[in-house]
This record gives structure tokens, sequence and C-alpha cells, in this order.
């Protein structure tokens, strides 16, 4: 199983408790804060090596680190094929409202736009859109709240 595959059973596992679940995310969020903060701290520097190589470099483990390439996406240079597919509380911006639910998805370069957002796009985004209704049937309303700077909307809009 491909380390996105095993970051996605665990970060979206259905069967885990609720509460074990968010507090999951709690420590995750908190650490790929840490990560962003050491990144910030030197904006130029070029940062590259194999997964294991930058979990090491930012003291997180091999699956806390695939998670983290998930959101970094638009900061780099050449494009990371990892994204997500999200779905936004509403507020009064434009995908600026906290997140409910997510679920990472590796871009395939090589399908059509069409054919990959038919694939792989659709279907995720309709399983997150079970998972957060479920969830609110549940009674856990899950708000994550988005970061202003780490955020992936066009501002101008």
């Amino acid at each position: 199983m491909a380390l996105l595959e095993q970051w996605q059973k665990i970060a979206y596992n259905e069967k885990t408790d609720r509460g074990e679940l968010q507090r999951f995310w709690q420590r995750y969020f908190l650490l790929e804060k840490g990560v962003y903060e050491k990144l910030l701290t030197n904006p130029d520097e070029k940062v590259e090596g194999t997964v294991k190589e930058l979990a090491d470099k930012y003291n997180l483990s091999v699956m806390e680190m695939t998670g983290f390439l998930d959101g970094i996406n638009d900061s780099l240079v050449e494009p990371n094929p990892i994204s997500a597919a999200t779905w936004f509380w509403a507020d009064n911006g434009l995908d600026t409202g906290d997140i409910c639910e997510q679920e990472i998805i590796k871009i395939d370069y090589s399908a059509r736009p069409r054919d990959f957002y038919e694939r792989d796009i659709l279907p995720a985004m309709e399983r997150t859109l079970v998972r957060c209704l479920d969830n609110i049937q549940m009674g856990y309303i899950r708000k994550i709240p988005q970061v202003e700077s780490y955020s992936s909307y066009d501002k101008r809009l």
C-alpha cells in the first residue's frame, strides 16, 4: 500500500471513534503548523528530499509528512501531485469558511482534465459529502479553521 493510501486510511477512517479522530487532527494540525513555521523562517531555501528525509528534517513521522504534503502544493515551484476534495462551512467568502471534511487526492497529470475530474474528483467529493452528512446526523460538527496564510483560494475574488 502506498504512503498516500496509508495516510488516507488512517486520516479518513470512518470506523475510528470520533473523539479519537478529532484528537488525531488537532495533534496533526499542531505538527503541520510547526513545519510551516520552520519553512517560513527561510522562505527562499530550496527544500527537497524523500518523504523520509523530509520527515526526519522536520521531526515528523513518515505518515505525518505524507499528510503535510497534501496542503503545500500551491507553494511549490514544481507541483506536488497531491490535492484534496474539501467541503467548507459557508461564510461570506468563497471557500474561506472552516473545513468540514477533506479527502486527499493524487493528481493524475497524464489524464485528460475531464477524465480525471469524473474518475477522481467527483467520487471523492461524493464520499466526503456523505461523511459530512453522516457526521452531522450523529451530532459531530467538525469545524477546522482555515489558516489564512496557508489557504489556496484566490483572495482577489
